[in-house]
């Protein structure tokens, strides 16, 4: 008997002989060609045509581009031209537009200083911290673990730029000053730290040090959502003088929203916090927002302004909300080494009184008692600006302007 993979040749009809074929065994019939015959020697199996191998795609070598936000273009609105940076293109339709904006211009900077005929080291590095501030938001904007490795890469070439730079230059060394473990520890965030208080300055929705600064703490706990949870201590720890006042007046100017009543919010404890909106906050289809930073580091930003606020001996000193606010804002507002403003030159009273509107009557008491807390060292204030320096203890705390 034969078996099932036993091929019978019986003559017949040429339908009849591969209807045959096909009974004798799948594996033959897999074989044959759509006319019914068997290949022969240096015949293509299956029909496919003579002299043509099969076609593959495949992705080109490197790393492909990462995606931005996705934000459609309004009709009729041709595609912005797209840039290209560290072999990565930007897409035209990533938001925010200052991102896309800057990581364009940066491309296009660094193909100009490979054109240089000279290197300039200094250029380079700054070139480098922008590079690195940039994809750090970037990074943030598409929760891309790639982009905030290249973020790094950047901050590491800036610092090997700058340190080259003073070598050849004679300047100092890299140990000149103590090595300070910061809270935030990069440049791009302490230039969001920045962006919050500025935004808040031109956005407050109530004059004054106090509602500035709770204007502040809200805007940091709701700022990638425009939502978030608070508690009653997030609110009264803040040395304010009337806080369940102050929470209605916001909420009665309909800059901030909150389900039941301002007793209940202040009242509240973790375990069950009050879910609070502020509506100017919470991002739109066409509109991401006024920050750039991603829902990954807001909790460390309101962290880190939560430290700053209620720092031990703010609170054992009774700090008012205007000389917190104060603290916060210098932190902001130093470099590296503690030294107040630009060069350590100091802070212009009007640049002070944008973020932070303490009156000119007030002032001199709360820098009194930011040195008091041990907070502010060798400071004097004159009639057009603050100097001195930030506390070693406080530098950790600090978000350094360069």
């Amino acid at each position: 008997m034969a078996g099932p993979g036993v091929l019978f040749t019986v003559r017949g009809s040429h339908a009849g002989r591969q209807d045959r074929l096909l009974r004798g065994g799948p594996g033959r019939a897999r074989s044959l060609r759509p006319d019914g015959r068997r290949p022969g020697p240096g015949r293509p199996a299956l029909g496919r045509p003579r002299g043509r191998a099969p076609v593959l795609r495949r992705r080109p070598a490197g790393r492909r581009p990462a995606s931005g936000a996705v934000s459609s273009l309004p009709p009729g609105t041709a595609p912005r031209p797209t840039g290209k940076i560290a072999q990565r293109i930007v897409p035209h339709d990533l938001r925010p537009e200052v991102l896309r904006d800057e990581l364009v211009e940066l491309g296009d900077l660094f193909r100009a200083y490979q054109k240089r005929a000279e290197p300039d080291l200094a250029l380079l590095a700054d070139l480098h911290d922008r590079k690195a501030r940039a994809f750090l938001t970037w990074a943030d904007v598409t929760d891309d673990v790639d982009l905030r490795l290249e973020a790094r890469r950047a901050e590491q070439a800036a610092a090997a730029a700058r340190s080259q730079h003073r070598h050849r230059t004679g300047g100092g060394s890299d140990a000149d000053g103590p090595t300070v473990a910061r809270l935030l520890s990069v440049p791009s965030q302490w230039q969001h730290a920045r962006s919050v208080l500025a935004h808040v300055g031109d956005h407050s929705p109530l004059p004054g040090p106090e509602a500035r600064l709770l204007t502040v703490m809200l805007t940091l706990r709701t700022a990638h959502t425009g939502s978030g949870n608070l508690v009653g201590q997030d609110v009264t720890a803040l040395g304010l003088t009337d806080p369940e006042g102050l929470v209605e007046q916001l909420t009665g100017s309909g800059w901030l929203r909150i389900p039941g009543t301002v007793a209940d919010l202040l009242a509240s404890r973790p375990e069950n916090p009050t879910p609070v909106t502020v509506p100017s906050l919470v991002p739109h289809e066409d509109d991401a927002g006024p920050f750039a930073f991603g829902k990954k580091l807001r909790p460390k930003l309101s962290g880190w302004a939560q430290r700053v606020v209620s720092d031990k001996k703010l609170r054992k000193a009774k700090a008012p909300a205007g000389a917190r606010l104060l603290a916060l804002t210098l932190a902001t507002r130093t470099e590296a080494d503690g030294r107040l403003g630009p060069g350590g030159e100091g802070v212009g009273l009007e640049s002070l009184a944008a973020w932070c509107p303490v009156g000119p009557d007030a002032l001199p008491h709360a820098v009194d008692l930011l040195i008091a807390a041990d907070w502010l060292t060798d400071a004097a204030l004159s009639g057009t600006g603050l100097t001195g320096r930030l506390a070693e203890r406080v530098l950790p705390l600090t978000c350094p302007l360069r």
